[in-house]
């Protein structure tokens, strides 16, 4: 009778056991969710408006860590133009382009 007895508790436990595993993966779960994936989503809508916000004239910093005005915007591309040397103007990528301040001519 009381090997039934144990075997009915030792299965009980074994739920709860379960279950409290269950609620520890969650909560560390959403832990990550809040410290790691939520911040880097905004990072990326942040950044995307930034890019979307682009208009010629407006001055940039790359992420190499030179500064340039923006003289023609495509699909992907920024041509971008350095310097007091007007000759010196370069294709690069958006994604090179870190950080913009507006023009103020407008």
């Amino acid at each position: 009778m009381s090997i039934l007895l144990s075997s009915d508790a030792a299965s009980g436990m074994g739920t709860v056991g379960l279950i409290s595993t269950i609620a520890v993966y969650g909560f560390f779960f959403v832990i990550m969710y809040f410290l790691l994936f939520r911040p880097q989503g905004k990072e990326k809508k942040r950044v995307a408006a930034m890019l979307a916000s682009m208009e010629a004239g407006d001055c940039v910093l790359t992420t190499s860590g030179f500064y340039g005005i923006i003289i023609d915007i495509t699909d992907d591309t920024v041509i971008v133009e350095f310097g007091n040397n007007k000759n010196c103007r370069i294709p690069m990528d958006k994604s090179a382009i870190s950080r913009i301040e507006k023009s103020s001519e407008n």
